[in-house]
């Protein structure tokens, strides 16, 4: 049984200036051929789609290409290009196949495509043909599309925010297997919703999101039932077809998919408001609960500045108001800017220098602070560390400052914003030790759970805003909520 496997993923930001190149994929990691097999069999979706077939069966993987960018601009027509060759070229090569398993991240815009996911899709069936099972598996914010679902046999997207890449994989998996042994003939419905929403309760632990994915759970336990998926999908994507989703794939049964289909979307409108409520609080407000917190660590999640989501990563915003209000107790912010990390290894460990630190990425939202700061060690490259599902990452060179009690990770290139300790740990940082961090994301702060005493997000700009009604939308269809009036459905 000879299986295709490819991966693309990368969560495009309409509003960041930052373009998303084949030198982004190299920082997360872009393998072809057998370095899948060897980077990817246990992590990741493609890990769990590997791992699930390998305890089921006697198959041969035939590994295309995978690629991961994180969150950043929309990807340059080259990189979308090449994407496109690998795959057409790596199916054409491999000669005949049973089935292909697809891991996308269903958020991908490139110059001149506003959505690469259907484009790469119909490429895929250009050349295995209509015949051979196509299963993908899509992250939960995804903008799912008329394009993307008419490709494929099923879908299944992620169950929790943080996201379980792995699971994902092993119910792709599942699906395929119940394909291939004839025991599955799956049939799907899916509904568009108009509904975008902030990211501030897109957590699946708690709050509306979880009544709304608990009852997608529920779903999947009924008969004839195969999967169930919701997609809020993430909210800086201006794109013509976008807004939240729901899929469903049943045994068979399109009627009930349908119904079921109906009843993830009316319950999602019926969350509405629920969605739209902001948690966040002004820079000045939150530095302040953060400096009186009877204990640490404290996470200040930069809102406006999610590399997660797509933003820069070198908002000052916080920063300056930790120097404003003089923090006494340790506190640690992650910057990038390639500029102060030559200038600070220039100075040297011990050095001093004065530095107009960030807020140069990005024109609309940026403001370099000035500081005297002192280096206090110099490192950075490439880390080995399982994140969100994939191996690795790179910060370039990276420096740490110290202002005070502030330490800056200040690093040449984005990396993970600071948002797994790794990165303050390779300079010798404990965590215990620290009474705040800031986060430059809005959900993720998983990996600092066990000092977490307190989360606090933070109410600021930048190319993640959760004040949607303040971007320049020009593709969103219309009217869509909440940016519009809508009448009572």
């Amino acid at each position: 049984m000879r299986i295709a496997i490819a991966s693309y993923g990368q969560e495009t930001s309409s509003f960041s200036p930052v373009p998303t190149t084949l030198e982004t994929y190299e920082l997360y990691g872009l393998f072809e051929g057998e370095q899948i097999l060897e980077k990817c069999r246990e992590v990741g979706a493609i890990g769990g789609f590997m791992q699930t077939f390998d305890a089921e069966l006697e198959w041969t993987p035939v590994p295309i290409i995978h690629g991961w960018a994180g969150a950043s601009g929309p990807l340059t027509a080259e990189t979308l290009h090449h994407f496109a060759k690998k795959i057409a070229d790596g199916l054409k090569a491999a000669g005949p196949l049973d089935a292909m398993y697809f891991a996308l991240h269903g958020a991908a815009v490139a110059d001149g495509v506003h959505d690469t996911e259907a484009y790469l899709l119909y490429i895929v069936r250009q050349v295995i043909g209509e015949e051979v099972p196509l299963v993908i598996s899509l992250d939960h914010h995804a903008n799912l599309t008329q394009a993307m679902v008419a490709q494929v046999d099923a879908l299944v997207g992620h169950r929790t925010q943080p996201h379980d890449q792995y699971e994902t994989g092993v119910l792709a998996g599942r699906l395929l297997l119940g394909i291939l042994r004839k025991q599955l003939e799956p049939v799907m419905a899916w509904r568009k919703i108009p509904l975008i929403t902030h990211q501030e309760q897109f957590l699946t632990a708690h709050g509306p999101m979880k009544a709304w994915f608990d009852l997608a759970r529920e779903m999947e336990t009924r008969p004839g039932v195969l999967s169930t998926s919701n997609f809020p999908m993430q909210p800086w994507l201006d794109v013509p077809e976008g807004g939240w989703a729901t899929a469903v794939v049943t045994n068979g049964d399109q009627a009930l998919a349908e119904e079921l289909a109906d009843e993830l979307a009316d319950r999602a409108w019926a969350l509405r408001e629920e969605f739209c409520r902001l948690d966040s609080i002004s820079p000045q407000e939150a530095v302040r609960r953060a400096q009186e917190a009877e204990k640490g660590l404290v996470i200040l999640s930069d809102t406006g500045d999610s590399v997660f989501g797509g933003a820069t990563g070198d908002s000052t915003t916080i920063l300056a108001e930790l120097v404003r209000q003089e923090v006494s107790s340790l506190a640690l912010v992650p910057m990038v800017d390639p500029e102060t990390v030559e200038a600070a290894i220039a100075a040297g460990v011990g050095g001093t220098l004065t530095v107009m630190v960030g807020g140069k990425l990005d024109p609309n939202f940026g403001t370099p602070l000035e500081l005297t700061a002192e280096v206090v060690a110099i490192g950075g490259g490439r880390f080995d560390v399982n994140m969100l599902g994939f191996e690795s990452f790179d910060l370039g060179q990276a420096v740490l400052l110290a202002v005070g009690a502030i330490r800056i990770l200040v690093t040449e290139k984005r990396g993970i914003g600071g948002n797994h300790p790794s990165v303050y740990e390779h300079f010798d940082i404990d965590l215990a030790d620290a009474k705040m961090v800031v986060l430059k994301t809005a959900s993720n702060w998983q990996f600092y759970q066990q000092w977490i005493s307190e989360v606090i997000r933070v109410d600021t700009p930048g190319g993640t805003t959760s004040h949607l009604e303040e971007l320049p939308w020009q593709h969103l269809p219309r009217p869509i909520y909440p940016l519009d009036e809508m009448a009572e459905e």
